[in-house]
């Protein structure tokens, strides 16, 4: 299986939505589009839908954390939602949920983040 983003930009919110598989064959892209994404936008926060990601390794990991302080030292948030029952194991074992906060919804998310319209 392979990955498909698909990025929204919102107000100062970046949403990016992931179906498939985030690995180290698929790492490389999705950091390259969202920091494309993040400085073409001039995004100061990013919502994560990991509503229909099956599966995640830790090159995943590692570009959700890299996003994490690139975003955080522009003073923004970074938050989760609809996180998928596989992808949450791994969430909850690496402790990311201690630092980056999670949401049920797209729409709690973006709430959350006072980007409401």
């Amino acid at each position: 299986m392979s990955l498909r983003t698909e990025l929204e930009h919102y107000r100062n919110t970046l949403i990016v939505r992931l179906y498939g598989e985030l690995d180290h064959h698929t790492a490389n892209i999705v950091r390259f589009k969202m920091e494309e994404a993040l400085v073409r936008h001039n995004a100061h926060h990013v919502i994560l839908s990991l509503k229909h990601l099956q599966f995640m390794d830790s090159s995943g990991l590692g570009v959700i954390l890299g996003r994490y302080k690139q975003v955080k030292g522009k003073g923004g948030r970074m938050v989760v939602c609809d996180v998928n029952p596989n992808v949450r194991r791994l969430f909850e074992l690496s402790g990311l949920f201690k630092i980056i906060e999670e949401h049920d919804s797209e729409r709690s998310a973006i709430t959350s983040l006072e980007v409401v319209s």
